[in-house]
């Protein structure tokens, strides 16, 4: 177990630049705009190769305690109760403020070493940023610069002094027995939501106001032997309608953590039908080759007839996804969540499977033998043998010959077989058709002696003959 520290402080004093800097990722979102953080984000700090830890990112702490500010508030005050040693970040350049005394008057009731960072101290006086912030009567106090990382070993000293060998924070590190689970769709589905219903605590926050969430957020969960990475993505709007600059980070952040993931399950408002942003969002998660999960979330305030209705509008619009499982699920009072866990399982089964090249070459065989190719221009595609290509999509390299020739309704016919055969259910399937290449293309036919003589024999003879 890693030990923790916490990123603290009010809105817009560098958190995320200080947490992108020490973590040597961008998995921050950073803006000039106060309030781009609202959940935790954590991440593992290596710049000490011998002792890493965990780094939590926080909201910015607005003094408030209602609505979205007062939830970040919350999410921040619970970063910091977890931690081993506390960041408390403040703003060089503004000096101190009001907001800045009362969060230093709740860090001292927690008793946790607090080290004071005073950030965006480039182009300014650094005693004088220090003297501005001696009435706080903190000893340890480090004047830097996250953007242009200057300051940083210093911190990171002044840590490792403070940090315990051990702490209580698991490591968030790449583990391939974890199934890492993305949770997309539009804003106001019900993500945060669900997510909070899996872990059984409120790890996000969750408001009736669209695009709370705004990046994404990577939590661990182990339930029934079973070990899980969810994914909270913020909401993805048209196109048309993204205009703010968070907001398109946020879009982007999403997608990245469509492509990370091995199982996406894409969110649907049962009280607002399926829209045509919600195919695009599916669009998305099938250009990346993912898994696919359709939960259908707010089932339960549908009356039967209006469920009827949702039923009949997902058969007809999701045609081109018909492999995916639809499960119906209400992730405010948790019903449907045993299902998804079902679904989720046997999308990620099928997107990992392990295949061998005699069950894939003698699948395009029956397939073969079942429903030849048709005939084009005479000719025949010929399917020879075939190899697994890669998984999470199912991926199939087919050999053959005359391969231009095949239509996308047998490609279609061949994507189906497999998916019957082998019983691949919530996954896309990709074929990749290689024709062999000719061995006598390009090659002049070099005549014998005896084949020259008996060349310039024949054209005597017709020579004679004219």
């Amino acid at each position: 177990m890693l030990p923790m520290v916490a990123l603290v402080g009010r809105p817009n004093v560098g958190k995320s630049t200080l947490f992108n800097a020490f973590t040597r990722t961008r998995d921050a979102l950073v803006h000039d705009e106060p309030g781009v953080t609202r959940d935790r984000h954590y991440g593992i700090c290596r710049l000490d190769e011998e002792r890493p830890f965990v780094l939590v990112d926080t909201g910015g702490m607005a003094g408030e305690d209602e609505g979205l500010s007062g939830a970040t508030q919350r999410q921040a005050r619970a970063g910091a109760e977890e931690a081993d040693v506390i960041l408390f970040v403040v703003d060089g350049r503004e000096g101190p403020a009001g907001l800045d005394h009362e969060i230093l008057s709740w860090l001292r009731r927690i008793d946790k070493p607090v080290l004071l960072v005073i950030n965006k101290t480039d182009g300014v006086n650094e005693e004088n940023a220090l003297a501005d912030f001696a009435s706080f009567g903190l000893s340890d106090v480090i004047a830097v610069s996250a953007s242009h990382r200057r300051g940083l070993d210093d911190v990171l000293d002044a840590v490792m002094e403070r940090l315990p060998e051990e702490g209580l924070a698991a490591e968030m590190e790449h583990d391939p027995e974890r199934i890492r689970v993305a949770f997309v769709g539009r804003p106001n589905v019900g993500k945060s939501t669900l997510v909070n219903r899996l872990l059984g605590e409120e790890r996000m926050i969750a408001s009736e106001v669209p695009g709370t969430t705004r990046d994404s957020i990577a939590v661990d969960l182990d339930r029934d032997g079973e070990k899980y990475r969810l994914i909270d993505t913020a909401g993805i709007r048209r196109r048309a309608r993204v205009e703010d600059a968070v907001e398109k980070f946020s879009v982007i952040k999403t997608l990245q953590s469509i492509a990370i993931s091995q199982v996406s399950v894409v969110m649907l408002d049962a009280t607002e039908g399926v829209t045509d942003q919600d195919s695009t969002v599916l669009g998305a998660v099938l250009e990346a080759g993912r898994a696919l999960v359709v939960a259908v979330n707010k089932w339960d305030g549908l009356s039967t007839y209006q469920r009827e209705q949702t039923q009949a509008m997902l058969s007809r619009k999701f045609t081109f996804v018909q492999w995916a499982e639809v499960v119906f699920i209400s992730a405010k009072h948790g019903s449907g969540l045993a299902e998804l866990y079902r679904a989720i399982h046997r999308a990620h089964a099928s997107a990992t499977r392990k295949f061998t090249t005699a069950e894939v070459t003698r699948a395009v065989e029956m397939a073969y033998a079942a429903f030849p190719p048709p005939v084009v221009r005479g000719h025949a595609a010929k399917l020879r043998f075939a190899h697994p290509g890669g998984d999470n999509p199912p991926t199939f390299i087919v050999h053959g010959s005359r391969i231009k020739t095949l239509s996308d309704s047998y490609r279609r016919y061949l994507e189906n077989f497999f998916r019957k055969r082998f019983k691949l259910v919530g996954t896309p399937v990709r074929f990749e058709f290689r024709e062999g290449d000719n061995p006598y293309e390009g090659k002049k036919n070099k005549l014998t002696d005896r084949q020259l003589k008996s060349r310039r024999r024949l054209m005597q003879h017709v020579k004679k003959r004219k």
